[in-house]
């Protein structure tokens, strides 16, 4: 067997959702990433002018590796499992993801069948649910000392009261809640993720204000200032960073995607297996539209392609347990919800006719 050969070999038969080896930081990509990025900062500061640096860790993404010294920070037994780990009551099945990413590893057990929606369909052994949980968090202790040596970095440069410096993820996920392992879905666990700002002159705080990765762009320009440009969806910030308490937008949108069988499309009448749900999240609320038949923003709605709905109250619903979306006492939320969700249809079509007239759009 070639080099080539037993490599391939490996990765299919041998491919396994987490490792622990008591190896340095830099014996795996992002430790490496890390010194690379210092580096290139110290050569930077030497530099006449201002500089932007983008610096991209894979972890906490699968695998979930990282050297041992980061596991040892948690004890397996103590990973606390998810606790609501079905699917939601009057939930639609388009709403669920297979975790075919977790699937992929040749150590992950084979899940249940995709057909009980009741008592779930995942992930039943538990000693693997807690070393995948366990190896979450090993992994994301490991990323979170990296960013440490970038900003240890600005420190010991003079750097840090005059740069700027944003932190975020792409994605949530899933550890075993809704029965789901993975991210691609439009529950909370998948769409909520990190995101930190620190700039010179500013007090350190937090907010529970809504906001979107949509928001980085304008908020950097006002830091700079720089002038935004016009049609944006995201909006500035700064105003959350100066004053936790206040409000820049009444809800954040996520979309993911879904393939229905081409027989359920054609007993529906559609001529496209593609559906798409759209989500926003208020402070109480989360609504989303599963809208079928290849929809997209850029045309008209039509309501016989509404695939699925959804409604969850986390006032009441922490864990999204219940779908409420046709319950008699949430019809005028559902209403609002749903008017809301037009408007945005509606608001990115403008955006999009401007951003063609303007050509920083292309037909494909």
């Amino acid at each position: 067997m070639t080099k080539n050969e037993a490599s391939q070999y490996a990765k299919v038969k041998a491919k396994v959702a987490t490792e622990c080896v008591d190896v340095p930081d830099n014996a795996y990509r992002d430790g490496a990433v890390a010194l690379k990025a210092k580096e290139e900062i110290i050569a930077l500061k030497n530099g006449q002018k201002p500089f932007f640096m983008a610096v991209g860790f894979q972890r906490p993404h699968l695998p979930f590796v990282s050297p041992k010294k980061y596991w040892d920070l948690n004890q397996r037994n103590q990973m606390p499992l998810a606790e609501f780990q079905h699917h939601a009551k009057n939930g639609p099945d388009v709403a669920y993801t297979r975790s075919d990413e977790f699937k992929r590893f040749t150590d992950i057990p084979a899940f249940c069948e995709f057909t009980d929606l009741t008592h779930g369909t995942g992930l039943k052994d538990v000693n693997k649910q807690k070393e995948l949980i366990h190896g979450y968090y090993a992994a994301v202790s490991y990323v979170d000392a990296q960013v440490g040596i970038l900003l240890n970095t600005l420190d010991s440069l003079g750097l840090t009261k005059n740069t700027i410096i944003v932190l975020w993820g792409d994605h949530g996920w899933h550890l075993g809640d809704h029965d789901q392992w993975g991210k691609d879905t439009n529950f909370e666990e998948s769409t909520r993720a990190p995101l930190i700002i620190s700039a010179a002159n500013l007090n350190s705080g937090n907010t529970k204000s809504i906001t979107e990765f949509v928001d980085v762009f304008p908020t950097l320009c006002e830091l700079t200032g720089l002038k935004s440009p016009a049609k944006l969806d995201g909006k500035s910030l700064v105003e959350l960073m100066k004053k936790p308490t206040a409000k820049t937008k009444d809800y954040a949108v996520s979309q993911y995607y879904r393939i229905i069988g081409k027989e359920e499309a054609n007993k529906l009448g559609y001529t496209d297996t593609d559906v798409m749900g759209y989500t926003l999240r208020t402070d109480r609320y989360r609504f989303t539209i599963w809208m079928a038949n290849g929809f997209r923003t850029n045309k008209p709605f039509n309501e016989t392609e509404v695939f699925a709905t959804e409604l969850y109250d986390y006032q009441k619903d922490k864990l999204e347990s219940i779908n409420v979306v046709n319950e008699p006492e949430y019809k005028v939320v559902a209403k609002e919800m749903k008017a809301n969700m037009l408007d945005y249809f509606k608001s990115q079509k403008k955006i999009g006719a401007y951003l063609k007239k303007v050509k920083l759009v292309y037909e494909l």
